[in-house]
């Protein structure tokens, strides 16, 4: 059972009124709405900015154990690659479909999965859009999959510098070299 489930809805645009519908099986209600990002939907280099505009389209269902929320959310992705620190933007669509119990319903339900709790006639999706979010944003994201990154000696763009590279020389000859100057520098004597 989720503490969070348990926990009156907070002051959030992502807490809806469901009393209408939630005594009333079969009944439905669609909505459509611009709600602002909650925080923290990132990882840390990706992620959907805190108080952008976020489209919603949601259905509330009134079915016996409680009322079931299906909803589609269009939220704005932006931050870096993860090779080349191009910044990257772009849309993803979060589908998210979940069944609030009646309170009195959950605490009869034996199962160990995590359940949401209508609370006071509401429901908060914040932590459903949450779920369907954060857990698909790329870990390591990519400006394009076939992005070279940077030098990892200076720091140039390999993109802008396909022929760019260093002379590496593998430590334990590094002292060698040094004779090879000396030799040079000293004239050899013949006799």
């Amino acid at each position: 059972m989720s503490t969070e489930a348990l926990n009156t809805p907070s002051a959030s645009a992502w807490v809806f009124d469901v009393h209408e519908i939630a005594r009333k099986v079969g009944s439905m209600h669609e909505e459509q709405k611009t709600l602002p990002a909650p925080e923290d939907l990132k990882v840390p280099l990706i992620g959907v900015e805190p108080g952008s505009r976020v489209p919603v389209e949601l259905r509330f269902e009134g079915v016996h154990e409680g009322v079931l929320v299906t909803g589609q959310a269009t939220l704005p992705i932006k931050g870096e690659c993860g090779r080349c620190l191009d910044p990257i933007s772009y849309t993803y669509d979060a589908h998210f479909q979940e069944l609030f119990f009646h309170p009195e319903q959950q605490l009869d339900s034996d199962d160990e999965t995590e359940t949401h709790v209508i609370v006071e006639d509401k429901v908060d999706l914040e932590p459903l859009l949450r779920t369907a979010v954060v857990g698909e944003l790329p870990f390591q994201p990519l400006c394009d999959e076939d992005c070279m990154g940077l030098c990892d000696q200076c720091g140039v763009r390999l993109e802008d510098e396909p022929e760019h590279h260093h002379e590496i020389v593998d430590p334990r000859w590094e002292a060698l070299r040094g004779l090879s100057t000396l030799g040079e520098e000293a004239p050899r004597e013949h006799t």
